[in-house]
């Protein structure tokens, strides 16, 4: 495992570590009685001329949730109801692939042997402001996240668990068309046995293709403490999408950062999932996350991908 930063080590690293940020959770309008917590959104994205965001919304002491599309409006952000919420999944995100706008997320349900399992699930437009499936990824898998590169090509990454994968390592794959995603060719994936240990895991949260034609991975490292506690934090690296080289991982948020708030139970107090990142073109980025699987949260961060641009 020669070469592996863990989570101590990433963490060690990180200069912010105990920066604390104010006035970082986003500004959410619900419906009147709605207390329903909203949470692991994706970064801002402008469709039909609408800034939209989209969320997992859920009651505190279920993980039954809906993805809700909310509109930026006179400050705030509110449910956008020209966009039916897409129900029973997880933790959405966005993409365009050719020009069409992709949407995604974890569909959560009960196996063959009555046993919890969960997929991750595409969708795309079939009619203004109406979604359809049109794909599925293998059993038990997130974070699987698209890209389209400058020769066409869709970029791929993947998160198989179990087995060599152990608790969920980071894969990446290339196809021509949506025509070939599907569970075969996302399993098929090569798998960087790089990034963490036995006993940690990670995922890709949101792909980046820079100017010099390689991709920066918005990503998270998460362990178990020696209590079951769960500790997630936002990371980043570099990837050659001809090649398959990558850069080791840095960290780039931590849930001290953002001000303090609820968690769903005691064992998520320390939990940072990367939604989305805004490359704001002056050295700075703003990172949207969910944190304590409660709240939806924004800070500004510098770039994580500028110094690799050159490379």
């Amino acid at each position: 495992m020669e070469g592996i930063r863990t989570c101590g080590q990433l963490l060690e690293d990180f200069p912010c570590r105990r920066l604390k940020l104010p006035n970082t959770k986003l500004p959410i309008l619900q419906k009147a009685g709605d207390r329903r917590d909203i949470y692991n959104i994706s970064s801002p994205f402008f469709h039909h001329n609408r800034q939209l965001l989209l969320g997992r919304v859920e009651e505190r002491d279920s993980e039954d949730s809906s993805v809700v599309f909310f509109r930026w409006n006179s400050g705030f952000w509110s449910e956008d109801e020209q966009y039916a919420p897409l129900e029973h999944l997880q933790d959405p995100f966005c993409c365009k692939i050719k020009g069409e706008l992709m949407l995604g997320g974890v569909e959560v349900s009960l196996g063959s042997k009555n046993e919890t399992t969960y997929r991750t699930v595409f969708y795309r437009e079939t009619a203004p402001g109406r979604f359809e499936r049109f794909s599925t990824g293998p059993e038990r898998m997130k974070d699987i996240r698209l890209l389209e590169l400058a020769n066409g090509t869709i970029l791929v990454a993947t998160r198989p668990q179990g087995g060599a994968a152990g608790r969920g390592k980071i894969g990446f794959t290339s196809i021509r068309s949506l025509d070939e995603l599907n569970a075969r060719t996302i399993s098929s994936a090569e798998v960087f046995d790089d990034q963490f240990t036995p006993e940690e895991w990670g995922g890709t949260n949101q792909l980046h293709l820079l100017q010099n034609g390689k991709v920066g991975a918005l990503s998270h490292i998460a362990r178990f403490d020696s209590e079951g506690n769960r500790h997630y934090y936002s990371t980043c690296f570099l990837l050659d999408p001809e090649t398959g080289a990558h850069s080791p991982m840095k960290m780039v948020a931590v849930r001290g950062n953002f001000e303090d708030g609820p968690s769903k139970r005691e064992d998520l107090k320390d939990v940072v999932f990367s939604g989305g990142l805004i490359r704001q073109g002056n050295g700075v980025a703003r990172l949207y996350c969910g944190v304590s699987d409660t709240e939806a949260h924004c800070i500004s961060i510098s770039d994580p991908f500028l110094e690799w641009e050159s490379t």
